[in-house]
């Protein structure tokens, strides 16, 4: 006999367990700020930041980058994972250390990092909410957000040989708006149980915030910058 309250029972269980992987995952992506923001400080702070230019600094962002997703995505199930992440992130504020550092050149430089910082967590929030309120299945977005990713990994190499302003200019338009679908697109699976895993959901967000963040923060420089 069919037992219908067995299956409320299960869209119970179901919501609880969505509602919490996503308090933890806020919880996470929060805390994951605090060593971004003490990898910038120290890399702005050092000088390390002019260390990690050119050629040298992409390899180096590129294999740590990975490395650490790799090793996040095998530690995802157990506590060690939340350190691993916290440690990824540590190593992404290195690596944008170098940008804050250019864009603190400018007169008004502490100013525009906090109108990137803000104009970043508008992004979020915005996502956030149409995540909630989208009924629509996103999950085929996924490749094609994934195909613009790559193809602004390419451009964003080429364009570091060419040094083209424009290019730049180009690249982060299109990143702020690939990376806020991502952003839109990851916290909808979430939503709607896709994504069960806190850890893997927190580094898909970081990397969706930080993408935007940096973007912002060029676009900001190039047009926003006023020189001593």
């Amino acid at each position: 006999m069919y037992d219908q309250s067995q299956t409320a029972d299960y869209y119970v269980l179901d919501a609880q367990q969505r509602n919490r992987v996503m308090r933890n995952t806020y919880f996470l992506l929060a805390l994951s700020m605090l060593p971004t923001v003490l990898g910038a400080w120290i890399g702005v702070a050092t000088g390390i930041s002019y260390a990690l230019s050119g050629g040298l600094g992409m390899i180096l962002m590129l294999v740590g980058a990975f490395g650490f997703i790799y090793a996040i995505e095998r530690t995802k199930e157990s506590a060690t994972g939340v350190y691993v992440l916290l440690g990824f992130t540590f190593f992404m504020g290195l690596m944008l250390s170098r940008m804050i550092a250019m864009v603190l050149g400018f007169k008004n430089g502490a100013e525009l990092v906090m109108t990137a910082f803000g104009g970043t967590a508008g992004v979020f929030f915005l996502m956030a909410s149409l995540s909630t309120v989208i009924k629509r299945d996103l999950s085929g977005m996924g490749k094609w957000l994934m195909i613009g990713a790559m193809v602004l990994m390419v451009g964003s190499i080429i364009n570091m040989f060419v040094g083209s302003s424009a290019g730049m200019m180009v690249i982060s338009v299109l990143s702020i708006a690939i990376f806020s679908a991502f952003m839109l697109y990851d916290l909808k699976q979430i939503v709607d149980g896709g994504e069960t895993n806190y850890i893997s959901a927190t580094l898909t967000l970081y990397l969706d915030v930080i993408n935007v963040f940096q973007s912002l923060l060029a676009l900001l420089g190039i047009f926003g910058g006023e020189r001593e």
